[in-house]
């Protein structure tokens, strides 16, 4: 009888553990199908202006409701946000300011998925030309094209000649670092509409011939890096269909960007919190993400 009673003890005792076991094992593999999500890039990824900031780096001006914590919430990915403001593909791999570490250093082989939007700071292109074509507006009293007349294909040759290989090294580097992730590389919202609107000049003072101008800069900035993109497997999130009819000229509520003037966010030409959500939208929409 003592025999038979220990070995009814021991059977419970095995099938409790299996059991066990078994929770164990569903309860890792279900911690499994949980993304691990590194977001990358610049301030239209770090969403520079948008509130409340995060204040663990103040440095980069993050906020917490930029588009990747947008997408964790969505999907409950587990996030590791580096994006910073200010960040050129360069500090991919070198550190932007004392103690932010290069952004490459946030992957691992366990990532699973990068979103990342950059290439805009490279030659400083996109300050360079808003504030050249800003100031040229302003002096020409919105008339004419003297931003394209000073500075022709410059910030093109720049984008064509040393964002675009730059962009192709930086994103080989992710690729690199991350191996088994999905990659997305967004592109940039239009900043202006395809036309002047008189209405907006106040707003953002760009003469009625520079504005397809810079609308052309930016398109081309996209170009490379959806080009970048497909060259190193990355998938390229296309902004341009969606973003019409919400740049800066447009009104409160319906513009994803800040105009340079009179808006609304400590950050112009930006996004605003409506475009970082949008933004997240739109990507999970083009990468099939519930």
């Amino acid at each position: 009888m003592q025999k038979t009673a220990l070995r009814r003890v021991m059977a419970a005792t095995a099938a409790a553990a299996g059991v066990l076991a078994l929770g164990v094992t569903d309860a890792t593999a279900h911690a499994d199908t949980t993304l691990d999500y590194v977001a990358l890039g610049d301030s239209y990824s770090a969403g520079s202006g948008v509130l409340p900031v995060d204040p663990t780096n103040l440095l980069c001006l993050r906020s917490t409701a930029n588009y990747p914590h947008v997408i964790a919430d969505a999907t409950g990915a587990r996030l590791k946000d580096v994006t910073c403001g200010a960040a050129q593909t360069s500090h991919f791999t070198e550190a932007q300011y004392p103690g932010v570490a290069p952004q490459v250093n946030a992957l691992s082989a366990g990532t699973d998925l990068v979103t990342l939007t950059i290439g805009g700071n490279d030659n400083s292109t996109f300050i360079n030309a808003i504030t050249a074509c800003g100031s040229a507006g302003v002096l020409s009293g919105g008339k004419g094209s003297p931003c394209k007349d000073k500075n022709g294909t410059s910030f093109d040759d720049q984008i064509e000649n040393n964002t675009y290989p730059a962009l192709k090294a930086a994103l080989r580097e992710v690729m690199a670092a991350a191996p088994n992730a999905r990659v997305a590389a967004l592109g940039y919202p239009w900043i202006t509409p395809a036309a002047a609107n008189p209405s907006c000049f106040l707003k953002l003072p760009i003469a009625a011939g520079d504005v397809p101008y810079l609308r052309g800069i930016q398109a081309h900035l996209n170009d490379v890096v959806e080009r970048a993109a497909e060259e190193t497997g990355a998938t390229f999130v296309d902004f341009a269909a969606v973003s019409e009819g919400h740049d800066a000229c447009q009104a409160p509520g319906t513009r994803w960007i800040e105009p340079l003037l009179f808006g609304h966010s400590l950050v112009p030409v930006h996004p605003n919190a409506l475009g970082e959500r949008r933004m997240a939208e739109h990507t999970m929409d083009a990468l099939g993400l519930d």
